[in-house]
């Protein structure tokens, strides 16, 4: 079995220590470990952290093999630091059947660049008229424990009542794509005063936020889980906030591109900003800034959203929603919110590791750092600073709203249970 030393790394950002890799495990973490056998790795206070995983993202395959594949999406992600990523269930076919979950989870095997737990749809069809097998795909190879119509709001309240008590019995969580159908039909970016002054139809918070307020008092009635998706408004941290504080049990997740971009780049009709939730004000930035600093927002997830080049490059309302993310999203996460001081490093890792492998009951990712655990790890260089330059993505879509922005950070290594999938900033 293959040893690996990775010499003098900032633990969690801390003071720099060695860290040994035995096969699949961390042997031991200390100062002036051997290096008999191993091959090393001089981290020079590179930071250390614990694999990173992704509550959302979009994998696409099957049925939309020319935006994404699992095997290119893995790759992007070992690239941005990831060992596991949940994908979502709007492919096609969609992910509501054990069948299909079953195939995404096997095709993520057969990757080997990070683990695959497929997220299973809540209703067939993503339709939101009947509920989908959630008992057979959690029962299947895959074991789903996460369910989300992602896309689309589960927004019939029976609907999503009889969910929620569907997957207590096996303590799963509904994961609601919070957006009011009816508030936001013909809706094309935040409603604010850009909107009024571009003439383009405005998508209001409240959709969003009247949606989380339901499904909060809906989970407490049932004694459930709900996890909101991509939470974007001041309102909505509010909400989740006062639910957290009633001790129910909801946790909600915020997207890098919201934790730093604001609806004023929509004045440049470029529609890589064109995104679902919409990009919000600053003022909703800094209050989900804030959120993930205190906890109140559980985990950033990503929500890659691969495209290919015509559905992105072409007129603002033709154009598809969402941004690749992947293979930045760390950086953001860099820039927005330590290289600001509202967190550390240790902070990081729990809102990027830690809790979103608790939420989707994720095991073996999501450990401490220390001897006898899986070693899933991520080393990055925060001295770093680059320019995005996506035609050196591993995903197969371009759509980042990043291109020609200087960043800071870069993976340099990736772990996946002591296998190197990143080696040096290049794949493995």
């Amino acid at each position: 079995m293959s040893k690996t030393l990775i010499r003098g790394a900032k633990v969690l950002g801390g003071l720099p220590q060695d860290v040994l890799i035995d096969g699949e495990t961390v042997a031991a973490v200390g100062s002036g470990l051997s290096a008999d056998g191993a091959d090393v790795i001089e981290a020079d206070g590179r930071i250390l952290l614990p694999g990173l995983v992704d509550l959302h993202t979009h994998l696409r395959e099957p049925g939309r093999e020319d935006s994404e594949t699992v095997l290119t999406g893995t790759k992007a992600a070992a690239a941005g630091g990831f060992t596991a990523v949940h994908a979502m269930a709007n492919t096609f076919p969609v992910a509501d059947t054990a069948g299909v979950v079953e195939q995404v989870w096997r095709l993520g095997k057969e990757s080997g660049y990070c683990d695959v737990q497929p997220i299973g749809a809540v209703t067939v069809g993503l339709a939101g008229k009947q509920l989908a097998e959630l008992g057979a795909m959690h029962d299947s190879a895959a074991a789903v424990r996460v369910f989300s119509d992602d896309g689309k709001c589960v927004d019939d309240a029976v609907i999503m009542r009889r969910a929620l008590e569907y997957v207590k019995a096996f303590d799963g969580v509904v994961a609601q794509h919070a957006q009011e159908p009816r508030l936001t039909e013909g809706a094309q970016m935040n409603e604010g005063a850009v909107s009024s002054e571009l003439g383009l139809g405005g998508w209001p918070a409240v959709a969003e936020e009247s949606i989380i307020a339901r499904d909060v008092l809906l989970a407490a009635h049932v004694g459930s889980r709900v996890h909101i998706c991509h939470l974007s408004t001041a309102g909505s941290v509010e909400i989740v906030r006062w639910a957290k504080s009633k001790g129910w049990n909801v946790t909600a997740e915020v997207t890098p591109h919201h934790l730093l971009l604001t609806d004023e780049l929509v004045r440049t009709y470029n529609p890589v900003y064109k995104v679902n939730p919409p990009l919000r004000t600053e003022a909703d930035v800094m209050a989900l800034r804030e959120a993930l600093a205190d906890g109140t927002i559980d985990c950033v997830a990503t929500d890659h959203a691969p495209h290919p080049h015509e559905d992105k490059d072409c007129e603002w309302a033709a154009a598809a929603m969402g941004m690749v993310g992947l293979e930045t999203a760390l950086s953001v996460v860099q820039q927005t919110m330590v290289d600001t001081g509202l967190v550390d490093w240790e902070t990081v890792a729990d809102r990027m590791s830690f809790r979103p492998a608790a939420i989707g009951r994720l095991a073996g990712h999501g450990r401490p750092i220390a001897a006898g655990e899986p070693a899933n790890l991520t080393l990055v260089d925060a001295a770093y600073r680059g320019e995005v330059d996506p035609a050196g993505f591993a995903s197969r879509s371009r759509n980042t709203p990043y291109e020609g922005r200087e960043l800071p950070g870069r993976v340099t290594h990736t772990f996946l249970r002591g296998r190197a999938t990143v080696v040096d900033g290049e794949l493995a």
